[in-house]
């Protein structure tokens, strides 16, 4: 439940310490915010990557510049500089670096949780609830859009999804090209979230599938794995265009929430030993599904 609530950077919750720059994290409840402080001379690729072993940043950045300026380099050889008074996105997959003598400082809503953080640091188990977006026939729509067109879509719909994963105070752990990969600490939440994320899509053309499952997940260097995401992946391509599938064992978290199901038969899936039960939410099963 949200509630009135403040904290301090004087007095954080976590300090992370690397080279030529630190971290101080507060926590309201489940949400991390991070005070970013990086050194003239800073750069991901010297001072972090040692640290994570990935080849480039992984983290998904929203924030606003204190101050300062930091050139951002996508994989794909893309730049920005933002600059003091800027706010800002960094998808996944960059590296970056403080322009200039005065250090980069910025707050931060979306990787404070593990940036910096060494795998062997964020190898924690928890208990979570899965879900697995993904557009339906996207390749057809690419063909028949063109490329301009589709990015703008494609843009739209990810805004939309990342609102229905905040609405519902859900956690994005990657996105697949045309669909995401989120974490929920309840399993109605979740569901909640996935009615919403497809009902917005429809609005604007677009028809996604849904696949939801509860299990536990390892966190390890800001990403979600184990059993459980393959699980959910599964059930996700057992869904058709507009449907949310859910596994048995996440259908029985449900009981009592007053969400309506439909039996679709019992699955192996593919990889995973043995067979499961699978329901799809009930079309006729009230949401919030407003933005």
């Amino acid at each position: 439940m949200p509630r009135l609530q403040r904290k301090g950077f004087s007095a954080p919750d976590e300090v992370r310490n690397f080279p030529n720059g630190r971290i101080d994290v507060v926590r309201l409840d489940e949400i991390p915010v991070g005070r970013f402080v990086m050194q003239p001379g800073w750069r991901w690729s010297h001072d972090v990557a040692p640290i994570t072993g990935s080849r480039s940043c992984q983290h998904r950045h929203v924030g606003y510049t204190v101050s300062g300026s930091l050139c951002v380099r996508m994989d794909d050889g893309t730049e920005l500089v933002i600059r003091q008074g800027d706010a800002y996105e960094i998808p996944p997959g960059h590296d970056a670096w403080v322009v200039g003598d005065e250090p980069w400082t910025s707050v931060e809503f979306t990787s404070a949780h593990s940036y910096a953080a060494s795998p062997e640091a964020l190898g924690e188990r928890v208990l979570a609830t899965i879900v697995f977006s993904d557009i339906v026939d996207s390749t057809g729509m690419i063909a028949r859009l063109g490329d301009r067109a589709w990015n703008d879509l494609l843009q739209e719909h990810n805004v939309r999804i990342r609102a229905a994963i905040d609405r519902h105070r859900g956690r994005e752990m990657a996105t697949t090209g045309d669909g995401f990969l989120a974490l929920f600490d309840g399993a109605a939440k979740a569901t909640n979230a996935a009615m919403m994320m497809s009902a917005t899509a429809a609005t604007i053309g677009l028809r996604i599938r849904i696949g939801i499952h509860t299990g536990e997940v390892e966190l390890t260097g800001g990403q979600a794995r184990g059993v459980a995401v393959h699980a959910a992946a599964r059930v996700a391509a057992l869904a058709g265009p507009s449907e949310v599938f859910v596994s048995g064992t996440t259908h029985d978290l449900l009981e009592g929430s007053g969400l309506a199901f439909e039996p679709r038969g019992v699955h192996e899936l593919k990889g995973l030993s043995g067979k499961r039960p699978i329901f799809a939410l009930s079309i006729a099963t009230p949401g919030d599904v407003s933005l």
